[in-house]
C-alpha cells in the first residue's frame, strides 16, 4: 500500500514540475517580449546643475531651446534609426545651443551632451509607464549634473506634441502605437501589467524548487 501511495505520490509531483517547467518557459517568453520595446524608444534626458530654482529654471529653458531647435528635424521622423542618424550628426550643434543658453542666463557651467544606452528609474508618461532599466537616450548635463532631471521620449517623438510629459494624447497614443507592437504597447500600459510576468516567473521558479525537494524526499524516503 505504502509503494502504491509512493508511486502514486512521484507520478503527481513529476507531473506538477512539468506543468510548472511549461509555466516557466511561458512567462520568460512573456518577459523577454515586454522588454523589446526598449529598443525602439529613444529618451531626452535634461540633468540640472542642481535643485536650487534658478538651476531648475535653467534646465527648462535649456529643454526649451533644444526642443525647438530640433523640432524641424526630429517630429516627422518614422524611424529610430533616423532619428538617432540626425541626434546623432547634431551632437555639437545640441551642445552649442544648451551652452548658448547657460550663457545667456549669466552662467558659465560646462555642459556634456550624448547618445548611449543609460539606466533609468521607473517613470510615468501620462497613462504609460517606462519600466527601471537600459534605454537609449541623449543625455545633457549641465554643469556638474547634481540637480533633479526632465525627461521625456524623444523616438516616437513625443517630447515634439507634448513637452510637459504629464499628458498622453490621442497623438502620443497613436505615435506609440505606430513605433511599438500591439504586446509592447500593452505592456507599457502600467507599471503592474509590466511586473505581472516578472513576479509570474519568480512565483513558478519558487514553486519548480519546492516541486524539486519534494521529489527528492520521496524518492529517498523510497529507496530505504
Amino acid at each position: 500500500m505504502n509503494s502504491k501511495n509512493s508511486k502514486y505520490k512521484k507520478l503527481l509531483i513529476s507531473l506538477i514540475i512539468l506543468i510548472l517547467s511549461i509555466g516557466l518557459v511561458y512567462a520568460k517568453g512573456l518577459e523577454r517580449s515586454s522588454e523589446t520595446y526598449k529598443n525602439k524608444l529613444i529618451r531626452l534626458h535634461v540633468v540640472a546643475n542642481s535643485d536650487s530654482k534658478e538651476d531648475q529654471d535653467l534646465k527648462l529653458k535649456v529643454r526649451d531651446e533644444i526642443i525647438a531647435q530640433m523640432n524641424d528635424s526630429l517630429k516627422n521622423s518614422d524611424s529610430i534609426d533616423t532619428t538617432r542618424k540626425i541626434v546623432s550628426e547634431n551632437i555639437d550643434n545640441i551642445k552649442y545651443i544648451a551652452l548658448k543658453e547657460v550663457k545667456a542666463n549669466n552662467k558659465e557651467y560646462e555642459v556634456a551632451v550624448w547618445l548611449d544606452n543609460f539606466n533609468f528609474p521607473t517613470k510615468s508618461y501620462g497613462d504609460f509607464t517606462l519600466p527601471a532599466g537600459e534605454y537609449q537616450a541623449l543625455k545633457v548635463v549641465i554643469g556638474e549634473g547634481k540637480g533633479q532631471n526632465w525627461w521625456c521620449v524623444m523616438f516616437p517623438p513625443l517630447c515634439f506634441i507634448d513637452i510637459t510629459n504629464g499628458l498622453t494624447t490621442n497623438t502620443t497614443i497613436e505615435e506609440l502605437k505606430k513605433a511599438l507592437s500591439e504586446e509592447e504597447f500593452k505592456s507599457i500600459l502600467n507599471a503592474k501589467e509590466e511586473e505581472a510576468p516578472i513576479l509570474l516567473k519568480s512565483k513558478l521558479v519558487e514553486l519548480y524548487e519546492k516541486g524539486k525537494i519534494q521529489f527528492a524526499k520521496i524518492f529517498v524516503a523510497d529507496k530505504q
